[in-house]
């Protein structure tokens, strides 16, 4: 689960959706498809066109997970930085109706400006 006491989560590096899709398809909804995702060493974060999945693989063996659903519904605000010259990561704030400040934080080669985008189309 996303600790939401703690704003920053991940730290996240492009993945290429078919990849990562599989894991997640037994969970999503008809109609819903992945757009992007991210990953971290074992962790990830799949965005679709309904929600944000966050998926926290845990034990040795990684055969257990934790998928938490993020509804773009429920954003009630965003904010996005981009990657400087000093400072290579990128963030996305994400402010959830009754669950607090989700920050994504991404590698320098994240284009978080086409996340920004995307969550726009759906939340407003």
């Amino acid at each position: 689960m996303i600790d939401f006491e703690k704003a920053s989560v991940f730290k996240l590096s492009p993945c290429r959706p078919e990849d990562i899709g599989p894991q997640v398809a037994p969970i999503m909804i008809q109609g819903e498809h992945v757009v992007s995702s991210f990953k971290t060493v074992r962790d990830f974060v799949v965005f679709t066109n309904k929600r944000i999945i966050a998926v926290n693989v845990q034990g040795m063996t990684g055969k257990k997970k934790d998928f938490t659903s993020l509804p773009y519904s429920k954003i009630q605000a965003f904010s996005i930085e981009t990657a400087g010259t000093f400072d290579m990561d990128a963030e996305l704030d994400l402010w959830f109706s009754g669950l607090g400040v989700v920050r994504l934080e991404f590698r320098g080669s994240s284009d978080v400006r086409l996340l920004g985008q995307m969550i726009a189309t759906y939340v407003l």
